[in-house]
């Protein structure tokens, strides 16, 4: 803590430089004094200064070691990686059911002709069986 100082010690100290110093010297003495006064001030600010900058740093510095961790462990990020993954896996599967039933399917209308080309159909009567299209079902070989 600072000392305080009454206006009865100003006083003592003011009478001792008038005294110690002179009449004469003493404004000159008086304004080198408020230089060093001034000067140490400023020091004072600029020190002062240095230290705020320097925990405003700090603390921009941790502000974005936060954002990044953010960045890093975004639930919603993740949900939507997540998301595309189990999309890209549906779409996979469903591509490969489609080609599989393309295959069936084209593998049947090659089987069906040579069935055909007897000119008889399973019931073992000789009706005409060309013009006929082969029927697809809504689920294909019972399968879901």
């Amino acid at each position: 803590m600072l000392p305080q100082f009454g206006i009865s010690e100003f006083l003592l100290i003011a009478i001792l430089a008038l005294i110690v110093v002179g009449p004469k010297d003493l404004p000159l003495m008086m304004r080198r004094l408020g230089q060093w006064v001034g000067q140490a001030k400023r020091m004072a600010n600029e020190f002062r200064g240095a230290f705020d900058d320097i925990a405003r740093q700090a603390e921009l510095d941790e502000l974005r070691k936060e954002i990044e961790d953010l960045k890093k462990n975004n639930s919603v990020e993740q949900a939507m990686a997540e998301l595309k993954e189990t999309e890209d896996q549906i779409n996979a599967s469903v591509l490969k059911e489609e080609a599989s039933q393309k295959k069936d399917t084209s593998a049947a209308s090659k089987a069906e002709p040579k069935e055909e080309s007897t000119g008889t159909d399973s019931s073992g009567s000789d009706e005409d069986t060309s013009d006929k299209k082969p029927v697809m079902t809504s689920e294909p070989n019972g399968e879901r």
